[in-house]
């Protein structure tokens, strides 16, 4: 910022100072919504930093492992400094800041609207990054400007001086300027005030869904800094197999070479066709190559996956169906794309090209175009496909969705939600890579579509509770 601009503004908050605390307390409903998605978008024990942080309360509210907070108003630092002596508060802008790590998370609460310069801003916060750090943004909707000015002129509101009014368009584009990749965004709080029931329903239903969403307070986008990478990394492909016997070979020889290492698990489920002897038969004849077997003790294919990808060595997991109905020469498509970091949860898309006859039930497909607008809508990034079966991410973000589980819980067979749902939940970049989906040659489809089918509406609402209208 100008140096005429940073005076103004460290004036203007170091008067209002001692006047936030009447606010926080005033309108504690309001700020605890707040809070509550913060606690959403960012776990505990991370290393956070907050720019203008203020009286250090949101940084407090998220129980960092290393909390850094840097704020230009003196007063508000004394306080945060005072109150919260286990973090770390600096006077300053953004370019000042003095920290000898880098971060998990940063977050910019309220701020863009005050900056003169906010694409040079973003790029002095991206100094502080790593390759997995998310930036998490809350701006207000230029719809409220008229009613926040109210608000500001009777004192119901903390006093600002707005100089920005942005858009979601407005702010992914100076992210991508600043070397940013959008990764979610969401939308809360249509009604501010506390008023027993009726904000509960305004704000916990109405404000949630489509259209009404729009006409929200307070917006959030969460972004992932985009670094080159040229390294390549080992690679395990997980084979799901009951009653394949006839296509495990195929997904041996077909599958091209990439990655520095390369390695097939195939987890059986109790196959009656000797889908568990031919792999016994693979795995000698092509000694060359690394296949391993492990006989599957649950039911399902999400159980089978979970225990291949325990069993894993390679940086990269990947899953593939047994039915071959996703090509395993398609398999390099979705390395490529991992390594060169347009996405950290690769996702195969088969409703882009023509399929092959048979390849999809009329009712599979209606269902599968249904699933993808609703979840577009509940996880806030687009999906076309949500249970084609080829699935591909990092290690360690598969390891950070198993340790936080339990936030959902065991509660799907298949696999794929759980690994969607834990990938929005710890904002990994999704990105859809189409495929042409074909007909099987060998055995028969293992989904029952009704019966599956109400299974994947019940599991629809009960993200909704998770996700949507936690």
């Amino acid at each position: 910022m100008t140096r005429e601009n940073t005076l103004e503004l460290q004036k203007h908050y170091d008067a209002l100072a001692e006047k936030k605390d009447t606010f926080i307390q005033r309108y504690n409903y309001y700020y605890s919504l707040l809070y509550k998605q913060y606690r959403y978008f960012i776990p505990e024990g991370k290393n956070v930093l907050e720019i203008g942080c203020g009286t250090g309360d949101l940084l407090n509210a998220l129980n960092p492992k290393n909390g850094y907070g840097i704020d230009i108003s003196s007063a508000m630092i004394k306080k945060a400094k005072e109150r919260y002596p286990a973090y770390n508060f600096q006077v300053g802008e953004i370019n000042e800041l003095k920290a000898d790590i880098k971060f998990d998370f940063i977050i910019i609460s309220g701020l863009l609207g005050e900056l003169d310069d906010i694409q040079s801003f973003l790029k002095e916060a991206r100094r502080h990054c790593l390759k997995d750090t998310r930036i998490v943004i809350e701006y207000y909707s230029y719809l409220w400007q008229y009613i926040l000015k109210i608000g500001e002129a009777i004192g119901i509101k903390t006093p600002q001086r707005i100089q920005n009014w942005l858009s979601y368009q407005d702010i992914d584009n100076l992210l991508k300027l600043a070397g940013f990749d959008s990764v979610l965004k969401e939308r809360i709080t249509i009604f501010p005030l506390h008023v027993p029931v009726l904000s509960f329903i305004l704000n916990k239903i109405i404000a949630r869904l489509p259209i009404i969403n729009a006409l929200t307070l307070n917006h959030f986008i969460v972004a992932r800094p985009i670094f080159k990478n040229e390294e390549e990394y080992s690679v395990s492909i997980v084979v799901p197999c009951r009653n394949e016997k006839g296509n495990i070979e195929q997904a041996v020889t077909r599958t091209p070479k990439f990655g520095k290492m390369q390695e097939f698990i195939f987890v059986e489920g109790g196959s009656k066709d000797g889908t568990y002897e031919e792999v016994e038969r693979i795995i000698k004849k092509y000694s060359d190559k690394n296949i391993k077997l492990f006989k599957q003790k649950g039911i399902g294919k999400g159980d089978a996956v979970r225990l291949g990808f325990s069993e894993s060595n390679g940086d990269i997991l990947m899953i593939l169906d047994a039915d071959l109905t996703v090509a395993p020469e398609d398999l390099i498509k979705f390395y490529d794309a991992i390594k060169e970091n347009k996405g950290e949860f690769i996702n195969g898309c088969r409703l882009v090209y023509p399929m092959e006859k048979e390849a999809m039930r009329f009712l599979n497909l209606i269902a599968n175009k249904s699933f993808g607008i609703f979840f577009s809508w509940l996880l806030g990034q687009n999906f076309k496909d949500t249970l084609c079966g080829t699935k591909v991410l990092f290690r360690h973000h598969y390891e950070e969705i198993a340790r936080n589980r339990s936030y959902f819980g065991d509660f799907d067979p298949f696999g794929d939600f759980d690994l969607i749902f834990g990938a929005i939940k710890h904002n990994l970049k999704v990105i859809e890579l189409p495929i042409r989906y074909r007909s099987r040659t060998y055995g028969a489809t293992q989904i029952q579509r009704f019966r599956h089918g109400l299974l994947l509406i019940r599991m629809c609402f009960f993200a909704m509770k998770k996700i949507k209208f936690k």
